[in-house]
């Protein structure tokens, strides 16, 4: 096989993977994407040769830049670490596949440690500070949720191992096509096929038809502003922009309404800044609190931008900024208020944004907080909250507020739900991005975790999407991008707890012990046949 073969079956996983991606990409294709590679690894695995990093680098990186390239329109040089980067470390699980299936089958067997070594990867992947989920294969369904009812179950991490085993699968059925021998086997894998791909989608397709909410309604308002990130809202006087939503809440709010949410970052003052030890010192929460006495049946979810001054005796952490002219240090926040007539209660985003809203604790990296994007003058990183917190109202109704970023995250999520919560509200700010997919994207977070853990969605975002997500996973009342826009929806609270909820990413732990007893066993036994080699 020529470099030029190889080089298009590199390019051909790459597109592959990209055209199956969402919000309009094919799904099916992605059951077949990673064929061209598995082929690749075993021709340079047969024949002794070296390459397979830099074939899976020039695949994964295809893809990431045909999926991520809206990065660019919110930071030009984070755009390329993240897409170089992103693709940097799944070409090193996939090299690690390759050496390990050399080492332990002399590359004749092994191709399921690749399941192993890839959901491993994703779980790492999503609990580290250069976390960038997007792009984990199980995300691949989220617009086709007739098919991922038993996420459930299983989370994300169920759709990553259903990709790869009918990718797996497929490679053998084309191989032993082409070699027209062992028919048995090659019956076999064409049964196991069909039972792959079908079983999951039956069962699917019977719990989704069967699954019926609970009748328990609140009603809520969601408010889309339309405030342009970069032009609007930092710079305009923030009590014209608070009245702005107020007054499109006005045109839905009643005296049944239980919740209205505004958006992320909806409360900034760059001059007073808000305070979290003296809230309603702001002219911005005194407005809202005289808002709430006015609907005194109303709760108010809205995000923020705070700030909170250190205790004497509290040690700073690596978010800590220092005031001018004192040795004293604060924290800055993406915060989301919940206030009524009784209360204000504070929840701080705590799956930051890399690059973004956290930079890296390494030395190494430091520098690079001089990259990030400037959020209304809150540059590099941001405080997060030390435990998992759910906000109750005035009639004992628990919400989990998620923060733009944090809805990509199954597990963190489930966390939520365990504390309580029987309803997620998902607040959000994609105007950075212009109308591009990533907009899209980010709003299909939304339905994988309402079929994960079997609550209903309110979704409120500054520039779009916003809209109501069943337990199903069925969007109703999608806005469209870049225009102000108000609904309102009755939407059922559940108490129930699903599987995924209990027990979170099992899949993954299950992962990360046989991949690290496969690493183990390749490890000595490359040591040993270099000892015997020796002797």
């Amino acid at each position: 096989m020529k470099r030029i073969h190889l080089l298009l079956l590199s390019l051909s996983s790459g597109l592959l993977l990209a055209a199956s991606w969402p919000e309009n990409g094919f799904a099916p294709l992605i059951f077949v994407a990673l064929v061209p590679l598995l082929f690749i690894q075993q021709y340079l695995g047969d024949h002794k040769k070296r390459g397979v990093f830099w074939y899976a680098w020039f695949a994964f990186i295809t893809w990431n830049a045909l999926t991520t390239w809206w990065i660019w329109y919110s930071t030009d040089v984070g755009s390329i670490l993240a897409i170089a980067l992103n693709s940097l470390f799944i070409s090193v699980i996939f090299y690690l596949f390759h050496i390990s299936k050399v080492k332990l089958f002399q590359n004749q067997k092994g191709f399921i440690i690749l399941l192993f070594y890839w959901i491993s990867w994703e779980y790492f992947h999503m609990n580290w500070d250069l976390t960038w989920s997007w792009l984990n294969l199980g995300n691949v369904f989220a617009s086709i949720p007739t098919w991922i009812q038993w996420y459930e179950y299983t989370g994300t991490l169920g759709g990553t191992a259903w990709v790869i085993l009918v990718n797996i699968v497929i490679y053998h059925i084309l191989k032993l096509g082409f070699s027209k021998i062992d028919k048995p086997l090659l019956i076999l894998n064409r049964i196991l096929l069909i039972l792959l791909l079908f079983v999951p989608m039956t069962i699917s397709f019977v719990m989704y038809e069967n699954y019926v909410e609970k009748a328990d309604p609140i009603e809520v308002v969601v408010v889309q502003p339309n405030t342009d990130p970069y032009n609007e809202q930092y710079d305009k006087d923030p009590i014209i922009l608070l009245d702005k939503n107020l007054s499109l809440a006005d045109q839905k709010v009643t005296n049944t309404t239980d919740f209205l949410v505004f958006p992320e970052s909806t409360l900034y003052d760059g001059v007073r800044s808000i305070w979290e030890s003296h809230l309603e010192s702001s002219p911005l929460i005194r407005e809202l609190k005289n808002y709430a006495a006015d609907h005194p049946h109303l709760s108010i979810m809205i995000g923020a931008s705070t700030h909170r001054e250190l205790d004497k005796n509290e040690k700073p952490g690596h978010a800590a900024r220092k005031f001018h002219n004192s040795e004293t240090y604060y924290y800055s926040y993406n915060t989301a208020l919940l206030i009524d007539t009784l209360d204000i209660q504070v929840y701080h985003k705590s799956k930051l944004t890399p690059g973004v809203e956290n930079m890296p604790s390494w030395g190494i990296l430091k520098p690079l907080e001089k990259m990030a994007i400037d959020l209304g003058g809150t540059i590099g990183s941001l405080g997060t909250d030390n435990d998992v917190l759910v906000l109750t109202n005035d009639k004992a109704q628990k919400v989990a507020p998620i923060i733009c970023y944090e809805s990509v995250y199954g597990e963190f999520v489930v966390k939520r739900i365990r504390e309580g919560a029987s309803v997620i509200f998902v607040i959000t700010n994609d105007g950075w991005w212009g109308n591009t997919p990533g907009h899209r994207q980010h709003f299909l977070f939304s339905v994988l975790r309402a079929i994960e853990t079997r609550r209903s969605v309110a979704r409120s975002a500054n520039t779009g999407i916003s809209a109501f997500i069943n337990q199903r996973g069925d969007v109703f009342q999608r806005t469209g991008y870049w225009e102000p826009a108000v609904i309102s929806q009755q939407i059922n609270v559940n108490d129930k707890l699903t599987y995924y909820v209990r027990n979170g990413d099992y899949i993954a732990r299950v992962s990360v012990f046989i991949s690290a007893l496969v690493l183990l066993i390749a490890f000595v036994q490359g040591f040993l046949r270099k000892k015997k080699s020796l002797v």
